[in-house]
């Protein structure tokens, strides 16, 4: 594992959602009619810096609105709640209540965050409301068809609605909690971070530096077990540099090399990546029509670049020596690619325990 050198293009442009993934969206109940639009969030009158429990500014504000234009919004709000998290029944809306609605400049996608409250228990949750962007829609996509987790998100003309996905954000993580971790436990998230760059890594999702991924504490009997989920999908296949798709070989990650290192012989490393390349080969199989539906239309669209394209490729087939990546004419190809790598890896191997029993 190295450290970063400039990985990163200077700034991702959004690429429009195409007919051909439209469909797919609504044939798997991801494009439904909505009543708001991002658009329409923007016309707050003014915002108010929202700070941590340290006192640390977060990079997000809190708008206002006129009382008007508020009273409107979230009414639309609530139904947009229910849409995502239940049937649309909207009886159940006079028991909600939108506490804030938060709006973030850094990153690429300038996202609104709603929190929502239940006033009859106050339990609360959140969910974002975004540009849409079809590398964003892809990425969420395959997480939700190749990970452990599963997503619920929405497309709407250009606007894209997210649930939020809960843990604790790396970099919180990695500077307040991974200190206070036992011997135990870091070598079990040594051992997660493994996993997760080999996921990030075949599934070809760049950017997964320490603030775009949380951790996710499970109290299992007697101890704690820690996953590693990704919460921004915009760098699904773009970026020419075979890198971007490491976790590893971002400096804000460091940390967690340093931890692999320092817990984990080769052997191990090893071993917990062929567990997870096996994983996401079974999940391959099991979801065949569905990724396949997915890659078609990614192989009809345009994410990345002409000159990403054929530097990717080039060195996606410097490290496999597979010649279908040098055949790769477009991302959804090489992504196709690199999806069969792993499932024929997957199947040899598999044919050759059975000759051994």
């Amino acid at each position: 594992m190295h450290s970063e050198e400039k990985l990163m293009s200077k700034k991702k442009p959004a690429f429009a959602v195409n007919d051909e993934l439209n469909k797919y969206l609504a044939e798997h109940r991801r494009n439904i009619k909505i009543p708001i639009f991002y658009e329409d969030l923007l016309r707050f009158q003014g915002a108010v810096v929202v700070y941590d429990k340290n006192d640390e500014d977060t990079l997000w504000v809190r708008t206002y609105y006129s009382e008007f234009e508020r009273e409107e919004i979230d009414v639309s709000l609530k139904k947009v709640y229910m849409i995502l998290h239940s049937d649309g029944n909207e009886e159940t809306i006079q028991y909600l209540n939108v506490d804030a609605i938060d709006f973030c400049t850094f990153g690429n996608s300038k996202p609104f965050r709603i929190k929502i409250r239940n006033i009859l228990n106050d339990n609360y949750t959140y969910f974002y409301i975004k540009k849409t962007d079809a590398s964003r829609v892809y990425g969420l996509e395959i997480e939700h068809i190749l990970s452990p987790y599963n997503l619920n998100f929405l497309v709407y003309k250009n606007t894209l609605i997210e649930e939020h996905i809960t843990g604790i954000p790396g970099d919180t993580f990695i500077k307040d909690f991974l200190p206070k971790c036992t011997e135990l436990q870091k070598s079990q998230i040594a051992k997660e971070f493994v996993k997760f760059n080999e996921r990030s890594m075949i599934r070809l999702l760049g950017d997964m530096r320490s603030y775009n991924y949380v951790i996710v504490p499970t109290h299992d009997f007697d101890h704690v077990v820690y996953k590693i989920r990704a919460i921004d999908f915009d760098q699904q296949c773009f970026e020419g540099k075979f890198k971007v798709y490491y976790p590893q070989f971002f400096k804000e990650n460091y940390p967690m090399v340093k931890l692999v290192g320092a817990k984990l012989q080769e052997s191990s490393i090893a071993q917990y990546k062929i567990e997870e390349r096996s994983i996401i080969a079974k999940r391959i199989l099991s979801s065949e029509d569905r990724i396949n539906q997915l890659i078609t239309c990614m192989k009809n669209d345009v994410i990345s670049t002409d000159e990403n394209v054929v530097q990717l490729k080039e060195e996606i087939y410097n490290f496999t020596n597979d010649m279908e990546f040098r055949k790769s004419e477009n991302m959804g190809e090489i992504l196709e690619s690199a999806l069969e790598f792993v499932k024929r890896n997957y199947e040899d191997m598999n044919i050759e325990d059975i000759n051994i029993i």
